[in-house]
């Protein structure tokens, strides 16, 4: 950038030069009918063009560059950023302000630091230049144009400082257009499912209005400092004209020092619109630099705290958990239970109970408000964020899938030898289905997996989370698209050949954690039932009924305290 500038500056001081070397011409060098000094003089002036034409056109690129890298640079640590941010910043910032943030407003600066470079040193130069060179020119003809000066400042200064504002509220209202868009593309099955495209098409169109409204706000506040500066610049130079003739004519000023000034105030005149045009975009990228710096600055939320150690026979170990999303009222209420290396923990619940803010409090995504949540008797606050979640191995109910190969799905960037992968593969029961497939891993995915059926996909994840053979595998409602035959051969192959894993399902039916070690029963935060299936079946009512219900709706009716498996005709067994 500062060689950008000093290029920029000899480029400018030249273009400053020509007028008054075409004064000095007029004026000196052609009344002494000289025909070489017109052609030392005229030479003169071509170099300088040609030095200022190079040097702009050098300047200008130098300023491309730096803005693009510059630009790329403010991507990336943003990026980094929002990979770091907690989930209750992300909560607070929201998904849709991030990606504005990331794109419209980084754009915005990104235009900013060019214009900067281009017109900031060159305009500035040109303004105070001119007015040095008509000082040294004639006194009395700069000051009707430094007269004008404070009016053009008083401009700039007030609509900026409405405008800034202005454009902050138009990057809001964009954020809530990325918004729509993502709700839109994300539900657009449903929508046309449901025949609302003409609905959703309305709502956007609103939400349309409103960023254009705003938009245009703006642009007309900003738009004022044109007309007004022409208005105050225009009468300025008819009165530079008046006067000179007068002082031409009375033999006070020569006719070439008026051309020249003329020039100079033409050149002083463009660079206060360039100015114009420096704080319109000035103002559209403070208020985006605004809204980056927020994130850039927002502080860190889950602190490593100093190592705490207890010793225990527990893997996992939750201690008197409590916590709430907003601070109103307790999502999870007094949590206690204990995992050894190995077992499997069921969760079930009504939606909405709170079975995945466990998961959530576990990986540290939040912090408890209250009670301690230790792994291998470590408090979990005293770890790394990559010391803890190496840990783990997750499939959430509302995962993703990218536009790759299957393969680099399963792998994930991590590495996973090809022996960790097939393995991973077979346990999840998803071998079958890419089999069929020509190229087997090698299958290419589309966006979010749309050529997978939804209990492909689960299959797919649940191979990524065992592909790297976890300490601790999380399967957050990632069965629900399964069969049950399927789903009991999943569970079965997951203790068969991860038996040192540890295991948290949460699931919306009974035949998915029924054979767990440990079972807890959710309703609004709160345990209301803990033990094995068994037990839960002689002491949970709640349980019971949730127990019957699915039971009843798959045929059969099993006691209190009894397992039943369904026979096929075939002989095949299948879980409740």
């Amino acid at each position: 950038m500062l060689g950008g500038f000093c290029v920029k500056f000899v480029g400018t001081i030249m273009d400053l030069a020509l007028p008054w070397i075409l004064s000095y011409i007029l004026d000196n060098v052609i009344p002494a009918r000289d025909r070489r000094m017109i052609w030392v003089w005229g030479g003169i002036m071509v170099v300088c063009s040609v030095l200022a034409l190079v040097g702009n056109v050098v300047a200008n690129r130098l300023a491309a560059k730096v803005a693009r890298d510059t630009t790329e640079r403010i991507r990336h640590d943003v990026f980094v950023r929002i990979t770091r941010l907690s989930a209750r910043q992300t909560d607070e910032l929201t998904i849709p302000s991030l990606i504005s943030r990331l794109s419209s407003d980084s754009y915005n600066v990104h235009q900013m630091i060019g214009m900067v470079q281009r017109l900031g040193v060159r305009a500035p130069i040109l303004l105070i230049g001119g007015i040095i060179v008509t000082l040294s020119l004639d006194l009395y003809l700069t000051l009707v144009l430094i007269a004008i000066l404070p009016l053009l400042t008083l401009v700039v200064y007030v609509v900026s400082k409405h405008g800034i504002p202005l454009y902050t509220k138009v990057q809001q209202a964009q954020d809530v257009l990325v918004r729509k868009v993502q709700e839109y593309m994300g539900g657009v099955r449903v929508i046309k499912a449901l025949s609302k495209t003409g609905y959703e098409r309305d709502r956007y169109d609103g939400i349309n209005r409103e960023v254009v409204k705003r938009d245009q706000k703006a642009g007309m506040i900003m738009g004022i400092t044109n007309p007004v500066m022409n208005l105050f610049l225009n009468t300025g130079l008819a009165v530079v004209i008046i006067v000179g003739a007068f002082r031409v004519n009375s033999g006070a000023a020569q006719p070439g020092m008026l051309i020249a000034f003329l020039s100079y105030f033409t050149i002083i005149l463009n660079a206060m619109m360039s100015i114009t045009r420096l704080f319109v975009n000035l103002s559209k990228g403070a208020a985006s630099a605004g809204r980056i710096e927020e994130v850039l600055e927002y502080p860190d939320d889950l602190l490593i705290g100093e190592k705490d150690h207890k010793d225990t026979e527990n893997h996992i170990e939750f201690d008197d958990v409590s916590f709430s999303y907003g601070g109103v009222r307790d999502n999870l209420s007094h949590i206690s239970f204990s995992l050894r290396r190995g077992q499997t923990l069921g969760v079930i619940g009504a939606t909405g109970s709170g079975k995945s803010t466990i998961i959530n409090l576990l990986m540290r995504f939040y912090d408890a408000d209250q009670g301690v949540i230790r792994i291998n008797g470590d408090d979990i606050k005293g770890l790394s964020s990559s010391e803890l979640h190496t840990r783990f191995g997750a499939a959430f109910q509302s995962d993703f899938l990218f536009e790759d190969t299957i393969r680099e799905n399963i792998d994930f960037g991590r590495g996973c030898s090809d022996e960790d992968i097939r393995v991973a593969v077979e346990t999840a029961q998803a071998a079958d289905f890419i089999s069929q497939y020509e190229d087997g891993l090698m299958h290419m995915l589309t966006v979010r997996g749309a050529n997978l059926s939804g209990g492909q996909k689960q299959r797919l994840l649940i191979a990524r989370a065992l592909a790297g053979r976890p300490e601790i595998l999380i399967l957050d409602d990632s069965s629900s698209a399964l069969d049950y035959a399927t789903d009991s051969r999943l569970r079965r192959a997951i203790h068969e050949n991860y038996a040192d894993t540890t295991s948290i399902i949460i699931a919306q039916r009974i035949s998915s954690i029924m054979n767990a070690d440990l079972i807890i029963m959710i309703d609004d935060g709160r345990i209301i039932g803990m033990g094995s299936h068994e037990e839960l079946m002689r002491s949970c009512p709640d349980y019971i009924e949730i127990a019957h219900a699915q039971m009843d709706a798959d045929g059969g009716e099993v006691p209190v305290g009894e397992i039943a498996p369904v026979i096929h005709r075939d002989g095949r067994e299948a879980v409740i």
